[in-house]
């Protein structure tokens, strides 16, 4: 490692997840929905009685994908922890026509019941059925709503950040500039929402069962590439025994998989300054701040082995630059005079080197200089989703993501200082990886076992890797890790130097705060 980076802040979080669930599913048929899908259903012949022993038979239409069971001795029948995606349903009995219930869709963390009714006949019968969308989910008392694959993949998005469609849910209100967690990241999009009347560090976020908050500010890690998120949903009502980390909302969020054909896609959008407004500081012959925002990326998706085994990869790519309005005091003419009569080489060689010229003077007198300064983030991020049918009754699927970001912040009004080139450059690498197999035993037994990691590691370096002793600042510190925060009149003023957490020096230009 260098020099430079040994020289600044790490922040690594890694967090474990494993759940294991055995349950009767007829008992309690959500406890494993959260990223998938629960079908429940009944059979019944004409009279409306129950068929037991009838054999049934799940489809998954995109990928070909079955899961077999049958109805139990009043006519039941459960299928668990099936990915979100349209299915079909064959029931089959002795002395009955086989009956085919097609195009019944199901979305992430719901419940649907379908009832089948079986017409006398023989097996080489068949009847189908397209089944119509249930206006009410009676099977749940769930509050919340889902954001169709249609919507999230079809959607105009400034900035393609997913967590931007949890707005459209009811209950979900659009949080202050200045809010904890929900404030935009430059080229990251927020964080967190809120959602429900609850403040948005309750709101808890899962990837395919897994867990996605960092455990310091219970926060997003990351936002997953959009072209990865199949379909998610905001539950807002009080939180099942299932999950039982937060009061507040729960967010899952299921990614998306492979069909039985090959699809694929790339892109790029560009957003630039050509057409936008200047700031209010931003004044004509000053040149203009600039922005230019390069998304690209590409996706891939098809059958390893149709019908058993699905692949689906995407990568995308983000190089931002924005130019971040400067309006800073500085030192006028008459102060200007004062460092060039004086004989500390320190003053001369702190002016020299971090105060810039004024280019503005207001009524008072007073400079200001008045530019931009360009706030680079350059983001790459990895995906690798894989979904594979297991004979008896088994479904594996796993999840691999990878992002790598790097974000350069030349302003840091938040720690006091008032001109560029200062503030930090952040360098973050984040891993999410989910595993999960699901077993159905029979029409009142299934099993879910998930196993999840997640990790992020950020390293802070000061913007300036310099030190106050080359200087003639006697700051106690001699090594390179920034320059030693110095205040002119007051706060809010002139400002330059720090991290403030290195600010160890005392007034270094006691006669410009007289004159300021």
């Amino acid at each position: 490692m260098s020099r430079s980076k040994s020289l600044g802040v790490f922040v690594t979080s890694h967090f474990f997840s494993l759940l294991l669930i055995a349950l009767p599913v007829a008992l309690s048929p959500v406890a494993s929905a959260q990223s998938t899908a629960v079908l429940r259903g009944s059979v019944i012949d004409p009279s409306g009685a129950a068929v037991a022993h009838a054999k049934v038979v799940v489809g998954n239409q995109a990928t070909g994908a079955e899961w077999k069971t049958e109805s139990d001795s009043d006519g039941l029948f459960v299928v668990p922890a099936l990915p979100p995606g349209t299915y079909s349903i064959t029931v089959s009995a002795e002395g009955f026509q086989t009956s085919i219930v097609s195009n019944l869709v199901l979305e992430v963390s719901t419940t649907v019941t379908q009832t089948v009714q079986l017409r006398v006949g023989k097996l080489s019968q068949q009847v189908t059925i397209t089944a119509e969308t249930p206006v009410i989910d009676n099977s749940t008392v769930t509050i919340g709503q889902v954001v169709d694959q249609k919507t999230v993949q079809e959607i105009p998005l400034n900035g393609r950040h997913f967590l931007d469609l949890g707005f459209l849910t009811a209950g979900s209100v659009t949080a202050p500039a200045n809010g904890f967690l929900s404030q935009p990241i430059r080229g990251q999009g927020s964080f967190a929402f809120n959602t429900a009347g609850q403040r948005e560090d309750t709101v808890n976020i899962m990837v395919n069962g897994i867990n996605l908050n960092d455990m310091v500010q219970n926060q997003l890690v990351f936002q997953p590439s959009i072209n990865t998120v199949a379909e998610f949903k905001v539950d807002n009502s009080v939180p099942s025994a299932e999950y039982g980390r937060n009061v507040g909302a729960v967010v899952n969020i299921a990614t998306r998989s492979g069909t039985n054909d090959f699809h694929g896609e790339a892109f790029e959008f560009l957003r630039n300054s050509d057409l936008d407004a200047r700031n209010f500081f931003n004044t004509k012959g000053v040149p203009q701040s600039t922005l230019k925002r390069n998304n690209f990326g590409a996706a891939l998706g098809g059958p390893i082995k149709k019908n058993k085994a699905h692949f689906f990869i995407s990568y995308e790519g983000l190089r931002h630059r924005q130019g971040l309005t400067v309006n800073a005091l500085v030192l006028n003419q008459t102060q200007l005079d004062q460092v060039a009569a004086t004989s500390d080489a320190t003053v001369k060689s702190l002016v020299q080197n971090f105060i810039p010229g004024g280019n503005f003077t207001d009524a008072q007198g007073r400079a200001f200089f008045r530019g931009s300064s360009v706030a680079p983030v350059n983001i790459d991020q990895g995906t690798a989703d894989v979904d594979v049918e297991l004979p008896s009754r088994d479904r594996l699927h796993g999840y691999f993501a990878l992002q790598q970001d790097l974000r350069q912040e030349p302003l840091f009004p938040t720690l006091g200082d008032t001109l560029p080139t200062w503030g930090d450059i952040r360098q973050s690498r984040r891993q999410l990886v989910t595993l999960s197999e699901d077993h159905i035993f029979g029409p009142s037994l299934t099993n879910t076992f998930r196993i999840g990691y997640s990790r992020i590691h950020i390293t802070f370096t000061p913007a300036q890797q310099i030190s106050s002793s080359d200087f003639g600042i006697d700051s106690g510190v001699s090594t390179s890790i920034g320059l030693a925060e110095i205040n002119v009149a007051g706060a809010g003023a002139l400002d330059f130097g720090g991290p403030r957490a290195n600010r160890k020096a005392a007034e270094i230009l006691p006669s410009l705060s007289e004159t300021t």
